[in-house]
Formats: C-alpha cells, structure tokens, sequence
C-alpha cells in the first residue's frame, strides 16, 4: 500500500456493563470507509478492543497503519502489558487472569499481519475524526438500548 492507512476507532456502553457499541473509520489513499457494530451485554473496554480489531481485520496483509484511539486501556495494553501477559500465560503481574484475554489475542493477531503505530488521543477533545469514531460506537450501540 502507498501511503499510511489511518485508523480511528472508538468503544461506548451504557451502563458497564450494558449494552455497547464499537466505531472505526479508516482512511486510506482519499478512501474513507466506517464501520460499526454492538453487543447487547458488554463492557466500554470491551467495545474500545473491538472497534481497533474489526479496523485491522478489516484491512489486507501488510499495511502500514497509524490507529488513534482514545482508550489508555487500548494503546497501553497493546504497546506494553501484553509482552508481560504472553510472557507470565496471559496472567497479570498479581497473577489472575487477563481481563478479556481473548479479544487481546485477537488484536494481537490483527496487529501482527500490519506495521502498526498506535497513537492516543485525549477523547471528547474535539478532534473530528475521534468524535465521529464516537457517533459510530453510539450508532453501533443504538439497537441494544431498550
């Protein structure tokens, strides 16, 4: 691929847990495609995993690709705390189990097919593109709420 795909994605629940829902918006050589979805019972984090995994499973074998999020909980885990996890059986350093282990696996097998730069941006700070990731993940969550 010629230039950097961009990524932004972005998770909600009402209530946590509640019902969810997950938005992304990748933009790659003047193409911008958005995706959504949600789950009736999950987590914010939860939604926040599945929104960068849906992008970067999303794309073809080996981009480049920059994904924004505004989850610490995303871009920390993803870039630091998962070398420890897979190191210690994806166990934490308190030894339990790794919250939401299998949505991480499969991130991590997202990321690994791509070169990827992850990038954290202050949510609700009024940047375009995270705020309409937002309206994507509320969007997503829309159908669940009664």
């Amino acid at each position: 691929m010629s230039e950097r795909v961009k990524i932004h994605s972005d998770g909600a629940c009402s209530g946590n847990p509640g019902p969810g829902g997950w938005g992304a918006i990748i933009e790659h050589n003047g193409k911008r495609t958005e995706l959504k979805g949600g789950e009736q019972l999950t987590t914010n984090n939860r939604m926040e995993l599945t929104g960068a995994i849906m992008a970067l499973e999303s794309l073809p074998a080996n981009c480049n690709a920059d994904v924004y999020t505004d989850s610490q909980y995303v871009r920390g885990g993803i870039t630091g705390w998962i070398k420890n996890w897979n190191r210690n059986g994806w166990k934490t350093a308190d030894k339990k189990p790794v919250k939401n282990v299998e949505l991480w696996q499969r991130l991590e097998k997202a990321a690994s097919a791509h070169k990827v730069e992850w990038h954290w941006l202050k949510g609700h700070a009024g940047h375009a593109e995270n705020e309409r990731a937002d309206e994507l993940a509320r969007e997503g969550m829309a159908p669940f709420l009664k």
